[in-house]
């Protein structure tokens, strides 16, 4: 269901959405939250001037962050925390608004994390214009997003100090998610910092100075995060790449193991093989020494093989 808030020279409370049309003739500041399961072409028709294309732009399932002017009115898309639904793998929500003077209509369809915080604002005065609501929820949003950010590059850290062999599969799962994490952010964290700068320099007479200083910073953390994430993306990359070449060094070093086993096996291999031959005249055939003879030939040929690769060194690391 929709909520709307009215804001007044004396007071700021939140009313039904049935006494909407009294306040916006009386030129009140509204603020309305609509539902998925609102009439919302209808109410934003009667209760805006809105135009077409932006109404169907406010309306889309997928979204943008974007900042797009009409008249005196802007459509802005941004990008925060908030519910994820099973199966969907976008860790951001969108959260549309259409503002113009006097009011300001936004729409998500699902729940954006910080709501409550902004409403909060709402309700203890602190947000009198559409250009407070923006402001407000895009300060709120970057700052949000920011500890989620910082815990990226942290992981990051962590799987870098301790880079070994030793479970370089499940480390190299962990960097692949972070990786994925950083460039889903920056996917829309990028066009993000573009709509704040663009709204901060719009000719509109709803934006106040201390609006514009609000976005400046928004605009700045959201670019500060895109660096990061740009720097957590290239990290990852070069961790499983060095994870991956850890992993090809321990497969030869083990290659070279087995290769070393079969190297021995081999003369011994065919040595057994040639007095095992069903012939007549086998040397030593009826010698009741014979077996303990060819057991200590061949542990001596072995220990010798042995000895040889170590002298030249062919399991050292």
């Amino acid at each position: 269901m929709s909520r709307v808030f009215l804001h007044t020279t004396d007071s700021t409370r939140e009313i039904a959405p049935a006494d909407l049309p009294t306040a916006v003739a009386e030129g009140q500041f509204i603020w309305m939250h609509l539902s998925r399961d609102d009439d919302i072409r209808g109410i934003m028709a009667q209760l805006s001037d809105i135009p077409d294309m932006a109404l169907n732009a406010f309306m889309a399932s997928e979204t943008r962050p974007r900042c797009t002017l009409f008249g005196d009115g802007a459509l802005i898309n941004l990008r925060g925390m908030g519910e994820q639904l099973l199966g969907d793998n976008d860790p951001l929500v969108s959260i549309r608004l259409w503002a113009q003077t006097g009011r300001i209509f936004t729409l998500s369809y699902r729940r954006l994390g910080i709501f409550d915080d902004v409403v909060g604002l709402m309700y203890a005065g602190q947000l009198h214009d559409p250009g407070d609501v923006i402001s407000a929820l895009a300060v709120a949003i970057t700052e949000a997003l920011d500890p989620d950010v910082a815990e990226l590059n942290d992981g990051l850290d962590n799987i870098e100090s301790h880079i070994d062999e030793h479970g370089a599969i499940s480390t190299r799962t962990k960097v692949s998610k972070i990786r994925a994490t950083a460039i889903a952010y920056r996917r829309f964290l990028s066009p993000q910092r573009q709509a704040m700068e663009r709204l901060m320099t719009a000719p509109a007479s709803w934006i106040e100075p201390d609006d514009r200083l609000h976005l400046q910073e928004a605009a700045d953390r959201c670019a500060r995060m895109v660096e990061e994430l740009e720097a957590v993306r290239e990290r990852a990359a070069l961790a499983h790449e060095g994870l991956t070449d850890l992993r090809a060094e321990h497969m030869n070093r083990q290659g070279l193991i087995l290769a070393v086993v079969a190297l021995i096996f081999l003369p011994l291999t065919f040595f057994t093989g040639l007095l095992g031959m069903n012939v007549e005249g086998i040397p030593f055939a009826r010698e009741p020494w014979a077996f303990w003879g060819v057991v200590a030939f061949c542990t001596t040929l072995a220990m010798a093989m042995g000895g040889w690769f170590v002298v030249t060194r062919w399991l050292q690391d």
